[in-house]
């Protein structure tokens, strides 16, 4: 699957109020300014338009306006892109302080990536945050930057050509040395449902299981089909692996959703956990999805992790 990391640069111009977990902002601001750049009809409804099965906006926010009938173990396509805001939970910002975040692209997506930042440089113009003024706050984009390659020249307001991306796969081939023991640390809310409930704790099992969902998807709708591996034996193997430290916590968050009109709570799991086991088989999908992220509202930045192979 061609997978593509894109590094914005930003530069704030005027002071900014924002919450302590920026992703829902992003998002949300990311969105309505898309459909500025994109829709033709201007119609309310995506469901009801004639243009939705070949729209961007459609096909990332209304997915059920375009859903074919490729077979899936997931009820709706996977969003293929997700926004990881700045790491930081400061909540005030001065003018001309740095303002910088990154893009993920999945598949065909990355074809798109011109639509994807004149949406953010229209976010710029048009703020985002509280308003502290007559209006939200506003930044200017200074730069894009892909594998270490600059792809937008700010003068000429213009992106330069893309450089060969990276293709993603589950490659099989592990390390020499038996891998025992690794560490997850959550770098932001990690939500997991089991039985139609979030979980508040993270056994190694329920970690494959939702790894195996997320590249299942992915793969199936935007990569070269769904990856041919043992699910049920994975998840029962996973079963052995034990559980030697454990720093998870429960971190709660509210979000206000514009376009649902009412305040959300998206809890999800935070702090670290250490794995003892047969872990071979799962260093390729770990480190796929370290790169991905798992669980819910992905899109905004969430269940981002890190992976630690420990000696």
């Amino acid at each position: 699957m061609l997978f593509g990391k894109y590094e914005i640069n930003a530069t704030l111009l005027d002071d900014a109020v924002l919450p302590p977990y920026k992703g829902s902002t992003f998002r949300g601001a990311f969105g309505n300014c898309l459909k500025k750049v994109v829709c033709a009809v201007k119609k309310k409804e995506c469901a009801a338009c004639l243009l939705a099965e070949r729209c961007i906006y459609a096909r990332l926010f209304e997915t059920k306006s375009w859903q074919t009938t490729a077979q899936t173990r997931t009820a709706a396509p996977p969003h293929p892109y997700l926004i990881e805001p700045p790491q930081t939970a400061k909540t005030h910002f001065k003018a001309g302080e740095p303002f910088n975040f990154t893009l993920v692209l999945c598949g065909e997506m990355n074809n798109f990536l011109p639509y994807f930042i004149y949406a953010f440089k229209l976010m710029g113009e048009e703020g985002i945050g509280k308003k502290l003024t007559d209006h939200r706050s506003r930044f200017q984009m200074q730069a894009v930057r892909c594998q270490d390659i600059d792809l937008y020249d700010p003068k000429s307001d213009k992106l330069l050509p893309l450089p060969p991306l990276k293709q993603l796969s589950l490659d099989k081939t592990y390390p020499n040395d038996e891998t025992h023991t690794i560490k997850i640390d959550l770098k932001t809310p990690l939500r997991l449902k089991s039985r139609n409930e979030l979980q508040n704790n993270l056994p190694f099992a329920l970690l494959v299981r939702a790894m195996l969902r997320r590249v299942s998807s992915l793969f199936n709708y935007w990569g070269e089909g769904e990856p041919s591996l043992d699910y049920r034996g994975m998840v029962q193997r996973a079963e052995q692996v034990e559980v030697t430290a454990r720093n998870l916590y429960w971190h709660e968050w509210e979000r206000y959703s514009n376009r649902q009109e009412t305040a959300m709570n998206f809890g999800g799991m935070l702090g670290s956990i250490t794995y003892k086991g047969n872990l071979n088989e799962y260093l390729p999908l770990l480190q796929l999805c370290s790169q991905l992220h798992i669980g819910k509202q992905t899109t905004f930045g969430l269940g981002s992790f890190k992976l630690e192979i420990i000696p």
